[in-house]
């Protein structure tokens, strides 16, 4: 039975994680506050779930979940996550987490930077445009017409092939918005953010290939 961790257990993180266990996954999850406050959230996910600090998720998790956003000093376990997949669930929202030049004049994605930040990893962006309760609600078996689809991007081929299984599992289709560099097209405000309700893999083509720098504000 393969481990999941994962560092965050707000509403994404916790959604995850009710996933990863209904699809026979262990999980390891963690946030800022310490192992002790997350007891009713491991008690709800049952026997295959346990707390942890943020660095023992990350060390015992084949693959590790950030469900936190970004910030300019990394504040990750870099030692702990060499070597692996982190899925990043994060999206650039200066009005909750303040503005990054670098991001703003598009000269790096918030997931580049999150990939400079853990340089032995293989960073992909995930997750990152449905809301966190269709995990469950538009969660359909493989092959069924119309199925819900999302966005993958990275820089490490093997952490696409990683998402897309996950994905699979979960119930939904991929689309490879690959490199990191192109992540923004899936971001706050593009059509396929605007369209998180429902888009099968031909609309979310469509979705990303229509994406356009927006003006900051």
């Amino acid at each position: 039975m393969a481990t999941i961790g994962i560092i965050g257990a707000g509403e994404v993180g916790s959604q995850i994680a009710r996933a990863a266990i209904a699809n026979g996954y262990q999980v390891v999850i963690a946030n800022s506050r310490g192992p002790e406050t997350l007891a009713r959230l491991v008690a709800e996910l049952g026997p295959n779930a346990r707390a942890a600090t943020a660095a023992d998720a990350a060390e015992v998790g084949d693959f590790v979940v950030v469900a936190v956003p970004l910030k300019l000093t990394n504040d990750m376990p870099v030692e702990q996550l060499a070597g692996k997949i982190v899925l990043d669930t994060n999206n650039y929202m200066p009005w909750r987490d303040g503005r990054y030049a670098v991001v703003d004049v598009g000269e790096k994605t918030e997931h580049e930077l999150r990939q400079e930040q853990l340089p032995t990893s293989k960073v992909a962006k995930a997750f990152t445009h449905i809301q966190a309760p269709r995990l469950f609600l538009s969660a359909r078996p493989s092959g069924t017409p119309g199925r819900h689809a999302l966005s993958v991007s990275s820089d490490h081929p093997e952490a696409v092939e990683q998402v897309t299984r996950l994905y699979d599992q979960f119930g939904f289709d991929t689309a490879d918005n690959s490199p990191l560099s192109e992540s923004w097209r899936s971001g706050p405000g593009q059509p396929a953010w605007l369209a998180h309700e429902h888009q099968a893999l031909p609309e979310l083509i469509v979705n990303l290939a229509n994406a356009r720098r927006l003006p900051l504000g």
